[in-house]
């Protein structure tokens, strides 16, 4: 293979996908989730370049199913900039009119990707795009509830699906929920509950769980990520049998 060939590998991967264990971005952004109030036009994030490396940059918005063809009442501005080494760049997040509901969270992703620049040099180059993704959760003004208190309200059970058992959790309350732990207990043995799924408003998802005593009184302690990216309080919640 001639050494004049430039290889260029372009790698789409989110924050926590952990797809690629050698690949970290070089650009940083200001937190882990942005929460868009409907009753404010626009919400900001920072990206930083801590590195010693010039990046392009690529920002915009998406829905979970990760397309260019959905539309998404929220722009990102700018859409396209420069980061030179040790620099910031705020990004925009400004929503336009639209027909969300008004009685429950919607989800979007920001996305940033970033481009290195070339040395000029195309002789055996690799070039890496990689991106960084995370939640934008579009809260309506119309939500009065506070959001720890709509944790009391999640529903928890034991079910046989697909011939595995499963721990199911519904969530009636208006809000998207994320846990950062989960165990299952049965008076004397608690186990860890690999809940990574989030709950969405009205929706139910369902957690593998491995080998473990059914007993009549089953509870759930639970923590979910807030706002800001922290953990909120431990919970503890009843769990109805299979």
């Amino acid at each position: 293979m001639p050494n004049s060939l430039i290889f260029r590998l372009l790698l789409l991967t989110g924050l926590s996908s952990g797809m690629i264990a050698s690949a970290q971005a070089a650009l940083t952004i200001s937190t882990t989730r942005i929460i868009q109030a409907s009753d404010k036009q626009s919400s900001s994030i920072i990206v930083a370049n801590p590195s010693t490396q010039t990046f392009a940059a690529q920002s915009w918005l998406n829905t979970e199913a990760d397309d260019n063809i959905t539309a998404v009442p929220l722009i990102a501005t700018p859409a396209l900039f420069r980061l030179a080494p040790g620099s910031e760049q705020t990004v925009q997040i400004n929503q336009i009119p639209n027909n969300l509901p008004k009685d429950k969270e919607s989800l979007f992703y920001f996305n940033v990707q970033e481009i290195p620049q070339t040395d000029g040099d195309p002789s055996n180059t690799l070039t890496i795009a990689l991106r960084t993704r995370i939640k934008l959760l579009y809260r309506p003004a119309e939500l009065q509830e506070p959001l720890e208190d709509g944790l009391k309200k999640l529903q928890w059970s034991l079910q046989r699906l697909d011939g595995k058992t499963q721990l199911v959790v519904h969530n009636p309350s208006p809000y998207h929920y994320t846990f950062r732990q989960a165990h299952l207990e049965n008076g004397s043995t608690r186990k860890r509950i690999e809940a990574h799924k989030m709950v969405a408003p009205g929706g139910t998802q369902a957690y593998p769980v491995e080998t473990f005593a059914i007993t009549p009184k089953m509870h759930v302690t639970f923590t979910t990520i807030n706002d800001f990216g922290g953990t909120t309080a431990e919970m503890r919640a009843p769990v109805s049998g299979p």
